[in-house]
């Protein structure tokens, strides 16, 4: 069974790389890269590196080919980017006659509100129709997506949000990973939707457990959107970068990030890595970075 992760350099591939190492011969793995020298410690151990462009379709359908199981890893971008490269992917895929295929989709892709989820919809649409079996790894937030908002904590402001008393499935991108390997190197996941959402928390409930973390209190910031795009500019964010969370604050506040799950724990075989620790890891790595 040969297997290969896209995005393999990436912040979520590499730890899904790492993760299927522990239990997959490095033989069996391979990997497409846009830039193959980046992924020369990944060669060193057995592991086949291929290119594979997501702008250049032809070098995708050839980096897949022999692959039983695949993992697209949505690529970051605009909307119309994003589709333009997961669609050459997909088409790619089914060129090469791929096996299966799993996909980090977005938290209730086909029905959320959210701006982003449109790429995620497209995608999901496009791998059902190649007939390819398929699992759409559903995934709720990256924890480490707040790492600015804890950074600012950090130096002493407060936890800024328009989210309301929106809920959010919070889990560490190693939590997400072990998921997507455990799809990739497991049986029985044809033709499944797996909505991978940690426990929900709102906004003060994730600042009080970082106040935890911290021992000492952390003031949350109730802002309307308007306030919030001016802060983040203040803070020198570009303005899409601006929009985009404004939106995320805004889907989070309409519950587009509410779902309950225990698809998670069904993967994983085990409870999400708990919030309190999470975030304490989250905090070290922050600190270690920092000195």
């Amino acid at each position: 069974m040969n297997i290969l992760v896209t995005g393999a350099t990436g912040k979520l591939g590499t730890k899904v790389v790492e993760t299927l190492l522990k239990s997959v011969p490095a033989h069996q793995l391979a990997v497409s890269v846009r830039q193959p020298e980046k992924a020369e410690h990944l060669r060193a151990r057995g592991v086949d590196v291929r290119h594979g462009d997501f702008d250049r379709p032809e070098t995708l359908e050839t980096a897949f080919q022999g692959i039983d199981r695949l993992l697209i890893i949505s690529t970051d971008g605009d909307n119309e980017t994003r589709i333009r490269q997961h669609t050459n992917a997909v088409n790619a895929a089914q060129l090469a006659q791929v096996g299966f295929i799993a996909y980090t989709s977005l938290a209730n892709a086909s029905k959320s509100r959210l701006a982003l989820a449109e790429v995620h919809r497209v995608t999901e649409e496009a791998i059902a129709n190649t007939g390819i079996p398929y699992s759409f790894l559903r995934n709720n937030w990256y924890l480490e997506n707040e790492i600015g908002t804890v950074q600012a904590v950090l130096a002493g402001a407060p936890w800024v949000t328009s989210a309301g008393t929106g809920k959010v499935g919070w889990a560490l991108r190693q939590d997400y990973a072990e998921a997507a390997a455990a799809v990739l190197a497991g049986d029985g996941h044809e033709n499944t939707i797996y909505e991978l959402s940690g426990p929900l928390m709102t906004q003060e409930e994730l600042a009080a457990a970082l106040g935890a973390v911290l021992g000492k209190d952390v003031p949350v910031q109730q802002v309307d959107d308007a306030a919030y795009a001016d802060i983040m500019k203040k803070a020198g964010l570009p303005d899409p970068l601006v929009s985009f969370l404004v939106d995320i604050q805004r889907g989070i506040r309409e519950g587009s990030l509410e779902i309950e799950s225990n698809d998670f724990e069904k993967l994983l075989g085990r409870p999400v890595t708990p919030i309190h620790d999470a975030l304490a890891q989250l905090v070290r790595d922050l600190k270690g970075t920092t000195h």
